[in-house]
C-alpha cells in the first residue's frame, strides 16, 4: 500500500474536491464532485449528527448517483451550503432527470464551530455562498489544515482541520479519504506530539514521530465540549466498482479509521459519520476477497487523513486552541 501522486482523495481519477473559505467567519465548506454522478452511501455512529438528504443514500432508495457531496462548517446553518452547490450544478445542467426537469442530488453533512472566536454576527446565512464558491473551485489539488470546512475545526487540545489521505492497492485500486477533524477527543497521545494514527502513517506524512515510548495510564476523560459541539464527518472513496450495498459496507469498515485516530471517537458529543463512494471505474478484480482489503485500506486511508487534518492546521487570529506546530519537540 503506497500513497497516491499528490496524497489526496483527487487521487481516484475523476474526483476533484474544492475549498473555501472566511477567516473573519472562521468557518468554510469543503465540496467533493466530479464530471458525472457517483454511487454514495453513508454510515452514522455519532450521537449527534447534522445531515441533509443522506436517507437517499440507503440501499433500498430509487437515486443511483449523488453529484456532489458537501462538508461544511456552522451547525445546522452550514446545510444551507448544499443550496449554493445545487445552483452551480443546475447552471452547468447537471441533476437528476424527471421528464425535462433535472435536479441536483446534493447530501451533505455539518460540523459545529459556532463556539470557535469567529465572528457569527452575520444578518444572512452566509453558507450558500461558500457552497457555491467551494463548487466553482473543485480541482485536483487542494489545501489542508485551517481550510474549507475545517477552517474552525477543534479537538480535544489542539486545533483541528481538514485532512485527507490516498493508497495505491497492489491490486491496482485506488482508495483515498476526506475529514474535517473537529472531535471531541484527541489525535494526538496525551500531552505528547505523537499521532494515535502513526501505525498506519506512510512515508513521514505527519512528521514521521511514531508511537511514545509509554502510553499515559489509561483515565476517564472529561469531555471538553458540551453535547452537539463536536463531529468528524469523512469521505472514502474507490475507483472499484461497488453498489450502493457494498459502499455501505466501506463506510461500516472506515470508522475504525476514526477509533484508530481520535480518543475516544463515536460519543454521544459527537456526530461522527463517513460517507462512501465510488466511481465504479475499474473492476472489483476479485470480488470474493477484495471487499475486505478495501476495508482496510479505507480505514487506513480515514487514519492517516485525521491525523494530517490536525498536522497541517495554520494559526489564526482569535484561535482559542494552539496546533500541532506550536507543541514542543
Amino acid at each position: 500500500m503506497k500513497p497516491g501522486p499528490l496524497n489526496l482523495i483527487t487521487d481516484i481519477p475523476g474526483l476533484r474536491v474544492g475549498n473555501a473559505t472566511d477567516a473573519r467567519l472562521k468557518s468554510g465548506v469543503t465540496v467533493l464532485t466530479a464530471d458525472a454522478p457517483f454511487a454514495a452511501a453513508v454510515h452514522v455512529m455519532g450521537g449527534a449528527p447534522g445531515t441533509r438528504e443522506t436517507d437517499l443514500l440507503a440501499p433500498d432508495k430509487l437515486v443511483a448517483g449523488v453529484d456532489a457531496l458537501v462538508l461544511s462548517g456552522g451547525s445546522a446553518f452550514g446545510l444551507a451550503a448544499c443550496d449554493g452547490v445545487m445552483a452551480g450544478l443546475r447552471a452547468a445542467g447537471r441533476g437528476f432527470a424527471v421528464g425535462d426537469v433535472r435536479v441536483p442530488i446534493v447530501p451533505g453533512a455539518i460540523v459545529f464551530d459556532l463556539l470557535n472566536g469567529g465572528n457569527k454576527d452575520w444578518a444572512d446565512n452566509p453558507y450558500p455562498a461558500l457552497g457555491r464558491a467551494a463548487f466553482d473551485a473543485a480541482a485536483a489539488d487542494f489545501a489542508l489544515g485551517t481550510a474549507g470546512a475545517g477552517t474552525g475545526a477543534t479537538t480535544g487540545n489542539l486545533k483541528g482541520g481538514l485532512g485527507s489521505a490516498s493508497a495505491r492497492l497492489g491490486n491496482g485500486v485506488t482508495v483515498g479519504a476526506l475529514v474535517v477533524v473537529n472531535a471531541l477527543g484527541q489525535a494526538t497521545v496525551g500531552d505528547t506530539r505523537q499521532f494515535w494514527a502513526a501505525p498506519w502513517e506512510l512515508e513521514a506524512e505527519f512528521g514521521g514521530l511514531g508511537l511514545p515510548a509509554s502510553f499515559p495510564a489509561a483515565h476517564e476523560p472529561a469531555p471538553v465540549k458540551r453535547l452537539g459541539e463536536a463531529t468528524t464527518i469523512a469521505i472514502v472513496a474507490t475507483d472499484a466498482a461497488l453498489d450502493k450495498p457494498a459502499l455501505q459496507r466501506l463506510a461500516i469498515a472506515a470508522h475504525d479509521g476514526m477509533a484508530r485516530a481520535l480518543v475516544p471517537s463515536h460519543t454521544p458529543f459527537d456526530g461522527d459519520l463517513v460517507f462512501a463512494v465510488s466511481t465504479g471505474a475499474r473492476p472489483l478484480p476479485d470480488p470474493a476477497t477484495d471487499p475486505f482489503l478495501l476495508g482496510h485500506a479505507a480505514a487506513s486511508c480515514l487514519a492517516r487523513a485525521i491525523a494530517r487534518g490536525v498536522h497541517a492546521a495554520t494559526p489564526a487570529p482569535g484561535d482559542r486552541q494552539p496546533c500541532w506546530h506550536d507543541l514542543r519537540p
